[in-house]
């Protein structure tokens, strides 16, 4: 498979400079389609489109891009099983989780800009003049392998519902899904120039459209250091930067928890497409007195992990995203083992039943201390540290001993307990109780996590800028 042109003003254009990239099928270590990798030329073609098409685009009525965006939602709809199997080849989601969580959340973007955008005040008066909200314009938008088409629907569907034009740089690794997006807002009819897509790596492409002096606002998910990079290039131009980064998510298992539930619950969510997510869970505080009951159900719960072919319905892990990937894994669960963690399950290695494939065996490690690396670093695999502690305050104390702050997790059978470990936890958001992903409610952290919000009317209002028009009658 070839799809080596570029969406650019409205048309499949060929890249300024040929150079090609193969994509690898992680299942088979193969390569299964190639792309062309963009230059700082093609990012200028695009952009120019993205500032001719804004004037006009940014007067659009509200009727007018609700169709649009009630045009993408029909067919993202038709396209979804399309699109599912899609990001299984290019990223090893098993197809049953591409099918229901990451192609659908994908979608669940632009239902949900569509439901803001209908309710949404862009005027408002305030003491002697108006509050006007206005696109800021255009857009340079990054987006990661992991969630590769929820990243692109947290960030296209509120830059298009707020009359913003888009440059977009999906993943290199995982760029097939969002080239299958461009063709349904194509037929959407979006208008040309609105919506670009150029293919490429962070070092060119994405870095050109950070320093990018014709882009207004850039959008980056990644990993922190990549983050840094991208607000350093912004800065000379002083253009908006919204971040959502790197995550080690802390579990607080309260002592009046029912410990094997919510030890079985957090290690499957630590586990969430192999590991492979920003929120995951993955620092799980234990009661030091339940150390043992603790390592059961982990044991327990990691068994029941199905690894395989993820074209097959009954996979539940697939293979991480690359060999890079697998080999910085690996070298985090040695570093556990180094370090005097000790290994509950897994450990180093492919699974026995898997000769080929990036696949990772899931691993918990126990008696981890904060100091370790698998405790302070994101590890993006299915690898889970249980750290034991002695009182609350302890627990609170170690969640918050981390730079990131993007999620926590509290587990306790009083509510009103787990609310009041949750208003301690300094991140961006805390799941109680297992509570289930909200598309309305913000995403986004604390500290080294990032900066803005994404998701809702927080997500919406990132692409706004505020005009007070003072004296104004009406």
């Amino acid at each position: 498979m070839e799809r080596l042109k570029f969406y650019i003003d409205g048309a499949w254009v060929e890249p300024t400079t040929p150079a090609t990239l193969g994509v690898v099928n992680p299942a088979t270590e193969e390569v299964f389609a190639r792309i062309s990798l963009g230059s700082a030329p093609d990012v200028d073609r695009a952009v120019a489109a993205a500032r001719r098409a804004f004037p006009a685009y940014a007067a659009t009525s509200v009727e007018e891009r609700l169709r649009l965006l009630r045009r993408i939602v029909e067919g993202f709809r038709a396209r979804l099983p399309e699109l599912a199997r899609t990001m299984t080849l290019e990223m090893g989601a098993p197809i049953t989780f591409a099918t229901e969580r990451q192609a659908t959340v994908a979608l669940f973007h632009f239902e949900e800009a569509v439901r803001v955008l209908e309710r949404y005040r862009f005027e408002e008066r305030m003491g002697n003049g108006i509050i006007r909200r206005e696109p800021i314009g255009v857009c340079g938008l990054i987006t990661p392998w992991n969630w590769p088409l929820n990243q692109v629907g947290s960030k296209v569907a509120p830059a298009l519902a707020t009359g913003c034009t888009v440059v977009l740089k999906p993943s290199e690794v995982a760029p097939l899904s969002a080239m299958l997006f461009a063709e349904i807002v194509h037929e959407a009819g979006v208008p040309a120039g609105v919506f670009n897509l150029v293919n490429g790596d962070g070092p060119t492409v994405g870095e050109a459209i950070a320093a990018h002096p014709g882009i207004d606002m850039v959008s980056f998910t990644g990993s922190t250091a990549a983050g840094v990079r991208v607000a350093k290039l912004a800065a000379d131009t002083v253009k908006r930067v919204a971040q959502e980064l790197g995550g080690k998510s802390a579990n607080i298992i309260l002592p009046d928890a029912e410990l094997r539930g919510a030890v079985i619950e957090g290690v499957h969510a630590s586990y969430t497409n192999a590991g492979q997510n920003c929120q995951s869970p993955t620092r799980m505080l234990i009661p030091r007195a339940q150390r043992e009951a603790a390592f059961e159900a982990a044991r327990e719960a990691a068994a029941a992990v199905r690894l395989g072919d993820p074209l097959d319905p009954a996979c539940t892990m697939g293979p991480l995203v690359s060999g890079a990937q697998f080999e910085k894994v690996q070298d985090f669960i040695q570093s556990a083992i180094d370090e005097g963690a000790t290994l509950v399950v897994g450990g180093p290695g492919r699974p026995a039943e898997l000769n080929h494939g990036y696949y990772v065996r899931p691993t918990v490690f126990g008696d981890v201390t904060p100091g370790m690396r698998i405790a302070r670093e994101e590890i993006f695999g299915p690898v889970l540290s249980i750290m034991n502690y002695d009182s609350e305050d302890e627990a609170v104390e170690m969640a918050n001993d981390t730079p990131f702050g993007l999620a926590g997790f509290v587990q306790s059978r009083d509510p009103a307990h787990a609310r009041a470990i949750a208003n301690r936890i300094r991140a961006g958001r805390v799941y109680i109780n297992g509570a289930a992903f909200d598309r309305s409610l913000p995403f986004g952290g604390y500290k080294q996590s990032g900066n803005g919000r994404e998701f809702g009317v927080f997500g919406f209002e990132e692409y706004l800028e505020v005009k007070a028009i003072l004296g104004a009658a009406g």
